[in-house]
């Protein structure tokens, strides 16, 4: 029951009724991604007579949140290249590094040394600062 209605009532848990439908109806899954973020397209790669162009689309794993789409397929998403990684051969040169999510606001976050956020004990001011003063 609680899934149900947190599908009826919340955008960002995934995908909603109205979502499913439309995928259900219209869509054709191209692929899936290695956060388990599954992409679709209209069927047939039809083009849609409003926009001009096919629709693309994912539907989060989880939590909707656009940081999650790996470089490859944020490119086959937003029409800057036409095939998507799944019926490419890419191989990733051995100084990439893999695709990390934003992880700002999260416990993952990076926090340098001073940071209030960060963990032990801000140091010390030296005492080499000196505040300006409208005087002089």
């Amino acid at each position: 029951m609680k899934s149900f209605l947190l599908k009826l009532f919340t955008w960002w848990n995934s995908s909603t009724f109205g979502t499913d439908l439309w995928t259900r109806l219209y869509g054709e899954k191209v692929g899936t991604d290695e956060f388990g973020n599954t992409y679709y397209r209209t069927k047939g790669g039809k083009i849609d007579p409003t926009l001009k162009f096919e629709r693309r689309w994912v539907i989060y794993n989880g939590y909707a949140e656009a940081s999650t789409i790996p470089p490859s397929w944020h490119g086959w998403i937003h029409h800057t290249v036409d095939v998507p990684p799944t019926d490419e051969n890419y191989q990733p040169r051995e100084w990439q590094k893999p695709h990390r999510p934003n992880l700002t606001g999260t416990p993952g976050a990076y926090r340098p040394q001073g940071s209030t956020l960060a963990a032990g004990r801000r140091p010390q001011a030296t005492g080499d600062y000196k505040a300006w003063s409208p005087e002089g």
